[in-house]
């Protein structure tokens, strides 16, 4: 029980943050944005809704495709990926406490820590052992079915779906190019730092038990 109490908060914490942070991005977005943002804007700008709510859309769309080439990428933490992590990003847009952008060299150090905040994020919510979100199940899958390493299957459909992006009108700038580059790393050791972390805790919950 506790140990499940342990691995939803990392969970959870982790989809506040990694929203969070991707609210933060759109606000200095003329910057560039990770690819599946700037699709989510791009869908957002042509058609209205919100971005939060395109995200979801999206992230459903995304899980459907990879429920039918393969089924074990998909569980309940993919779900609750699709489904909340739009909608967080939409409440801290709306509660206006984040700085609009002001065309200035502040807005580099915005949006590096909206990369920083979202690497955590992501460390965070996979070190709780939930479920892998439904782009990273979809590039999974792909990897798979393509027999392509995953490095490449995310380096294949995160072009495309910049270029649908860009197409409609989305915000492609030089950072979109190094998004993954940068979160990479900080996801790489968040996660490992994470994962140790619900580990400690969860020995200590069982020591406590025995003793």
């Amino acid at each position: 029980m506790g140990d499940r109490v342990i691995q939803y908060t990392f969970f959870f914490l982790g989809l506040i943050l990694f929203g969070f942070g991707n609210a933060i991005a759109v606000k200095v977005k003329y910057l560039g944005l990770h690819p599946w943002e700037v699709l989510n804007v791009a869908l957002y700008q042509k058609f209205g809704l919100t971005i939060g709510a395109w995200s979801v859309v999206v992230g459903l769309l995304v899980v459907v495709v990879s429920w039918f080439m393969n089924k074990k990428y998909i569980n309940i933490g993919t779900f609750l990926n699709a489904l909340l992590i739009g909608p967080i990003m939409d409440f801290f847009l709306w509660v206006g406490i984040l700085p609009d952008a002001s065309h200035t060299p502040w807005d580099y150090l915005q949006l590096a820590c909206s990369i920083i905040i979202v690497g955590i994020g992501a460390g965070l919510y996979v070190a709780g052992g939930v479920g892998a979100g439904p782009r990273d199940g979809f590039m999974l899958s792909i990897a798979e079915r393509t027999k392509l390493s995953v490095s490449r299957a995310r380096i294949v459909v995160e072009c495309i779906v910049l270029g649908i992006g860009w197409l409609l009108g989305g915000p492609v700038f030089i950072v979109t190019f190094f998004y993954t580059f940068i979160i990479s790393p900080i996801f790489q050791v968040t996660l490992g730092f994470f994962q140790k972390l619900r580990a400690s805790l969860t020995s200590e919950q069982a020591e406590n038990v025995k003793a």
